[in-house]
């Protein structure tokens, strides 16, 4: 087992997770929590694949599969912030029906053929770096590299702009924002919008790059539900969940590889063709998530971990308080 080789597609299938999760930070850093990131996910790659077949583009795809999930966000965004419903009920109400419409509009499309995919290339120079170039920039994906911009970009954005102080205070201080002019209601319809349309991505990038040329239910594989785990892994910060997505990238991609040799450091591998080990193993990113979110859902705790004081809150405009 090459551990350079483990870490390369660990950052390949960290990408996937970074841009979901990068996604639910700026919907929650507006203070609306949506737990339907799995099924915009499932959308997104869904609608992608589809019109990739069609239009045989791939970046028409992504396009696609970030317009509709970003599109179907706007459910859960007019339930919470106009109908001012919990937020969490929703969200999972969202996922549901996303992944229904998926599988419907969805049926077959893993027979309809050849699909174009993204195209995946090396970054002269830098893949020449020992052991971080051929991990980082050996034959990627361009959405890799996307993510490497991504993430950065990000943590600007909502730390060193005006527009990101803005976000900041809807979601820490809603009353506050609105007495200085800011439409907070305005913002957090977009913000799930943009954390919609990147879950979007993530799924696109899954159907055409990641996990290319096919589609089905399983297409996701929960990993919509670990991006929202990571959301609080990271602290709300986009540069902790670039370090936790691609970690756990590379956690799920060893979980497979472990099984494969007959020996592993010297000793007989219990895991190889192991059943029951296996199963345990592909459980641990879940079980961690499952950690993350009961730690996460206690007030206390998400305090102390930077949460935004507003987050799962409905705004009424004239109530004291947030």
């Amino acid at each position: 087992m090459d551990i350079l080789i483990v870490l390369q597609a660990g950052v390949a299938t960290g990408t996937v997770l970074l841009f979901a999760t990068l996604g639910e930070i700026f919907a929650e850093r507006s203070g609306v929590m949506n737990l339907g990131v799995e099924g915009m996910m499932l959308l997104g790659a869904m609608s992608s694949f589809s019109v990739t077949i069609s239009t045989h583009n791939p970046y028409l795809g992504i396009l696609a599969g970030m317009a509709t999930a970003g599109a179907i966000s706007q459910v859960h965004a007019f339930i919470c912030i106009a109908l001012q419903a919990d937020q969490v009920v929703s969200g999972l109400s969202l996922t549901f029906l996303a992944t229904g419409i998926s599988l419907v509009f969805g049926e077959g499309l893993s027979k309809a053929g050849g699909v174009n995919l993204l195209p995946a290339f090396s970054i002269p120079f830098l893949v020449n770096i020992p052991i971080l170039g051929i991990v980082f920039f050996k034959e990627q994906s361009i959405m890799v590299y996307v993510g490497y911009l991504m993430f950065p970009a990000c943590w600007y954005f909502i730390n060193r702009t005006r527009p990101g102080l803005h976000l900041r205070a809807v979601g820490e201080y809603p009353s506050a924002a609105d007495a200085l002019g800011i439409n907070v209601y305005q913002l957090r319809y977009f913000y799930v919008f943009v954390g919609g349309a990147l879950a979007g991505l993530a799924g696109a990038t899954l159907s055409l790059a990641i996990s290319p040329g096919w589609f089905s239910d399983l297409t996701t594989a929960g990993q919509g539900w670990i991006a929202v785990g990571l959301v609080i892994f990271a602290q709300w910060d986009p540069l902790n969940a670039a370090f936790g997505s691609y970690a756990f990238g590379a956690l799920r991609r060893l979980i497979l590889d472990i099984q494969g040799p007959t020996t592993l450091l010297g000793f007989n591998n219990p895991f190889y063709y192991n059943p029951y080990y296996g199963f345990f193993l592909q459980m641990l990113p879940y079980a961690f998530t499952i950690i993350v979110l009961v730690l996460g859902s206690r007030e206390s705790m998400r305090k102390r971990m930077g949460s935004p004081a507003a987050l799962g809150l409905p705004y009424i405009r004239g109530q004291r308080g947030l």
